[in-house]
């Protein structure tokens, strides 16, 4: 009985100091995901430190500057001024949060296969300064498996054994950025663990800053939810864009029939086509399943045909505006002058991860045409592996006089602070993959919807 009591001793004072927010809670990785996270712990009355092995941000926050458009300043401020968040580059602090939120990128590497490298050496941080009775959660996305089978073992190295000295959850970020409507304490939290104990005390920690917890029976069913989110969403996306060109071809507008599609109260949820997918979700997060289906020898021909047909787009696009381009002026995209309007993933923010307009951009100028980008929430595009060429480039500042110099206006992301008024009235040949104009009311014969 002595040393059970021995043993629970840690988890009692853990779930105590969760119950009262005496905890320090510990985010490791800043980002999109991150964070938002931090700022909604700690304005919940938690004790928050960030970790990033980027010093920028760490430096920018401990002078109370977002680098996130949708968060401001003066969020950071008030939380640094109440002494109740603080970030770091020094891992070597990894020992002082009570609970540990990994936050790490999960990309894809060159063949399409999951990149955990970010994971791995986040637990190779973590397992040398691991110490009894803190909590680790995994946020990041990834396939059904990971938590047990690959983090867990990275930090018993430390000698430490899993649900007895240290426990271990997953919890999948819903990050929306730029969603004004469900920001990161407005999410219900999603908890998986392969205990009771990690279960319990992961509930904990979230209920102190979201308005609910929806507790699944291991990680790798909490796993697989985030998957189906995001594999929902793929899919769906998916079928509209196929739709567009069936309907296309037909004479059929599909935006309208997406329109009074919606008015069906029941049974319908509207998606609507695009030029691709982009963020650091949708377009990565259904191969993650593929592969690990594959262990199984699983199938998974719909979410690939999916991903096919998401990924066929920019090129559709650039064909649409090369055809767009010779009917209205008998030239093509060769020497052509093009702008494309919005480089970020979706509207409203500066996050151009996995964009398709940067596909698009490459794949014009492949063809000779000579391309330039606005965008009012990205002022350069970001340094990125997979878009080496277009690292650094700066956006043209907004001038709707010099439309004209223009062969066409390519809209790729349909940001509200754009004017489409000025843009149809300026511009010779619009092609808006986003149906933005009409939207906004502007109806022009020099728009064509791709």
């Amino acid at each position: 009985m002595l040393n059970t009591t021995l043993q629970r001793a840690p988890i009692q004072i853990l779930e105590d100091k969760l119950r009262h927010k005496q905890a320090v809670i510990g985010v490791i990785g800043l980002g999109y995901v991150g964070l938002p996270i931090c700022i909604a712990a700690a304005e919940a009355g938690s004790m928050v430190l960030g970790f990033d092995v980027d010093p920028a941000k760490p430096d920018a926050l401990v002078r109370g500057k977002s680098y996130l458009k949708h968060i401001p300043d003066d969020r950071i401020r008030s939380l640094l001024s109440e002494n109740r968040f603080d970030a770091t580059t020094n891992f070597d602090r990894l020992s002082e949060p009570d609970a540990l939120l990994i936050c790490v990128p999960t990309p894809l590497d060159a063949h399409l296969d999951p990149d955990l490298s970010f994971v791995v050496a986040t637990g190779e941080q973590i397992a040398p300064r691991l110490r009894r009775g803190q909590i680790v959660i995994l946020e990041s996305t990834t396939y059904p498996g990971t938590t047990f089978e690959v983090l867990r073992p990275i930090l018993e190295t430390s000698g430490l054994v899993c649900d007895r000295d240290f426990y271990l959850a997953f919890s999948p970020e819903r990050e929306d950025p730029g969603n004004l409507e469900f920001s990161t304490s407005r999410i219900p939290k999603v908890i998986g663990a392969d205990s009771a104990d990690a279960s319990n005390l992961a509930a904990i920690l979230y209920d102190q800053f979201v308005p609910r917890t929806v507790v699944v029976s291991s990680s790798a069913t909490a796993e697989a939810v985030k998957l189906t989110e995001n594999i929902f969403r793929a899919v769906n996306i998916a079928l509209v864009n196929e739709l567009k060109l069936v309907y296309g071809a037909m004479g059929v507008d599909v935006w309208e029939v997406i329109e009074a599609a919606k008015s069906k109260p029941f049974g319908y949820m509207p998606f609507y086509p695009g030029p691709g997918l982009g963020g650091h979700c949708i377009p990565i997060d259904p191969f993650y399943l593929t592969w690990k289906a594959r262990e199984y020898g699983v199938a998974t021909k719909f979410i690939e045909l999916a991903g096919q047909i998401n990924s066929s787009m920019p090129q559709h696009i650039v064909n649409e505006l090369a055809g767009a381009l010779d009917r209205a002026s008998g030239r093509g995209l060769s020497r052509s002058r093009i702008l494309v309007a919005g480089v970020a993933y979706k509207k409203n923010v500066d996050d151009t991860r996995e964009s398709p307009a940067l596909r698009m951009i490459e794949l014009l100028e492949a063809r000779g045409a000579q391309v330039r980008f606005y965008d009012p929430f990205v002022s350069v595009l970001p340094d990125s592996r997979e878009h080496k060429s277009l690292s650094g480039r700066r956006s043209e500042i907004w001038d709707p006089v010099r439309l004209v110099d223009y062969d066409a206006v390519l809209i790729a992301t349909d940001h509200d602070d754009v004017d489409y008024a000025a843009l149809a009235s300026n511009a010779k040949l619009i092609v808006d993959t986003r149906n933005a104009c009409r939207r906004a009311g502007v109806t022009s014969s020099n728009v064509v919807l791709a």
